[in-house]
């Protein structure tokens, strides 16, 4: 699986930037993007930024990315990390 994961850029050259992710350094690929300021928000897939996010969009990628991992633990309760959705248990029974 080829999970793309929000990350902030520390520092940044032409080519790279070093990001950062709940403490966990990358250097990524910035040529598809570009040079991005220090504090901008990216999609990294294998090693490569592959957008500019938003915060809130990085947030919400970040909390989605927490609920997939906490469900390969076998965790069931995962609304809390899909709280932007209208999951079913949310909305309460049918009528």
């Amino acid at each position: 699986m080829c999970l793309g994961i929000p990350m902030q850029v520390v520092e940044s050259d032409e080519f790279t930037a070093l990001c950062e992710r709940r403490g966990e350094q990358r250097r990524l690929n910035m040529m598809l993007i570009g040079p991005q300021p220090v504090g901008t928000w990216v999609l990294a897939i294998m090693d490569h930024a592959r957008e500019v996010l938003a915060p809130e969009q990085a947030r919400q990628i970040d909390e989605a990315v927490s609920g997939l991992e906490a469900a390969l633990r076998g965790e069931t309760d995962l609304d809390g990390f899909f709280a932007d959705l209208q999951l079913p248990s949310a909305i309460g029974p049918p009528r």
